[in-house]
């Protein structure tokens, strides 16, 4: 655990909590800074989409963060306004998530599917008049041949 705390200074119940809290926050702390060490020049380099899902990403982590500061201090979360927020957050990043599906989305060529249909579609009735007529007049060739 933290160096200069012996196991007398909290019960043995939670130390596993404990060290897994210290674990995640030191997660958070090196993910926030390979954030802030990306100069912001980099960040203009991004293309809109991108730019909108980090400064949303950024967004949600402040607020999460702020959330567990909310619950280490006692306050219910629930009851603040960072619910709110946080919500808000998660309503553009959804939106955000339909968008990129939407351009991954396959697009319909409808030329090839009246294609499809029409062949689909075929008919035996018309391929045998077709093919009947084709028989009765003479091939271009054998037109030639007679002339």
């Amino acid at each position: 655990m933290a160096e200069g705390h012996s196991v007398e200074d909290y019960p043995t119940e939670i130390e596993e909590s404990l060290t897994g809290f210290e674990s995640s926050v030191g997660s958070v702390q090196n993910v926030i800074q390979t954030l802030m060490s990306v100069s912001k020049g980099d960040h203009l380099k991004l293309e809109p989409l991108e730019q909108a899902k980090l400064d949303l990403m950024s967004a949600y982590t402040l607020n999460s963060l702020f959330w567990m500061y909310l619950v280490t201090q006692g306050v219910n979360p629930k009851e603040h306004g960072i619910k709110q927020e946080l919500e808000r957050n998660r309503t553009y990043m959804n939106r955000i998530k339909e968008i990129t599906d939407k351009k991954k989305a396959a697009r319909l060529d409808k030329d090839a599917a009246s294609r499809f249909v029409r062949n689909a579609l075929w008919d035996e009735d018309k391929a045998k008049a077709k093919a009947k007529g084709d028989a009765e007049r003479p091939s271009k060739a054998k037109q030639r041949k007679l002339s």
